[in-house]
């Protein structure tokens, strides 16, 4: 089967990117490759790099760049993902991105396209710390998407809400700041090589969607005429 295409779908913490893979998959009819889903199912499934990512975990390590890489490019090889793929959450890191294209390139592969879903940093700060829950009931509501009728007052019951460490503010802003770090040179790698398109996330998601088809249709149909 050849390959319609293979994507790298980049957004950070907020930026709603979860909720466009869906939309790709069904409308592209690639497969959807998670890096945090892959490395559960390699877990589960005690494949070679899944033991390694395993041991790593058990000793309190963080799972080197090689295993993740492993894991990822045995998601590739399964049959559903023959017609093409998109990744989400990878390449975290530059050197995971080199690891990617060397890998890739060893088949005569490589990335087509990486759409990059660009939104305001205090935007994305209020959507990731704006939740608030009732713990005895576990509601969630969000100050800005699902406010309760009272601020920081449960609807049902009247009692107080909560906020979650991850949730606040404070947590929000490093969890962007580390995005940055880590994927920047990732979004520079693949710029140089002229695949990045941004996309304006501070949308509704449907409009983020028809762009994101745009963009992605646009590079099959380009990938299609040069075959």
């Amino acid at each position: 089967m050849t390959s319609i295409g293979r994507f790298i779908l980049v957004g950070a913490p907020g930026s709603g990117k979860g909720t466009q893979s869906p939309a790709i998959v069904e409308n592209f009819g690639v497969c959807h490759i998670a890096t945090g889903d892959a490395l559960r199912a390699a877990m589960a499934a005690g494949t070679e790099a899944g033991k390694a990512a395993k041991d790593a975990v058990n000793s309190g390590k963080l799972v080197s760049d090689d295993i993740v890489t492993k894991i990822v490019a045995d998601a590739i090889e399964e049959p559903q993902c023959k017609g093409g793929f998109v990744l989400d959450g990878f390449p975290r890191t530059e050197n995971q991105a080199n690891i990617l294209d060397k890998m890739l390139a060893n088949k005569g592969q490589s990335i087509d396209k990486v759409v990059s879903i660009e939104v305001p940093k205090e935007t994305l700060i209020e959507r990731l710390s704006g939740r608030w829950i009732h713990k005895k009931s576990g509601r969630s509501y969000h100050t800005v998407f699902n406010p309760p009728k009272a601020a920081k007052v449960d609807d049902v019951t009247g009692e107080a809400l909560e906020q979650r460490p991850d949730d606040k503010p404070e947590t929000a802003v490093s969890r962007l700041a580390t995005f940055d770090s880590d994927t920047k040179p990732v979004l520079s790698h693949y710029g140089a090589l002229n695949k990045v398109v941004t996309i304006d996330g501070n949308r509704n998601m449907t409009t983020v969607a028809c762009d994101v088809g745009r963009v992605l249709g646009a590079a099959i149909q380009t990938k299609s005429s040069s075959a």
